[in-house]
């Protein structure tokens, strides 16, 4: 699909076709990654991480949890 490039103030821009945005599922403000690779302009979707707390700790098991360690005696000005 052939597409212009026109210019957006000191910028320039591309539109993107409504039938090539809905097959990748983008739409207004989803974050995308300009990438130069052999000479050609490659634009990648951004994975949408709407990380919280409770998602996040949902994730941990007893095979991935980290345990706390012992460092030995302080040797500065550390607070216990």
């Amino acid at each position: 699909m052939i597409a212009k490039i026109q210019k957006w103030g000191n910028s320039l821009a591309i539109r993107i076709p409504k039938s090539l945005a809905d097959e990748i599922k983008i739409k207004e403000n989803t974050k995308v990654d300009l990438v130069i690779r052999e000479n050609e302009l490659v634009i990648k979707k951004v994975p949408d991480n709407n990380y919280t707390l409770k998602k996040l700790l949902k994730q941990v098991n007893e095979k991935n949890i980290h345990y706390e360690t012992d460092f030995g005696q302080p040797s500065g000005q550390e607070l216990l």
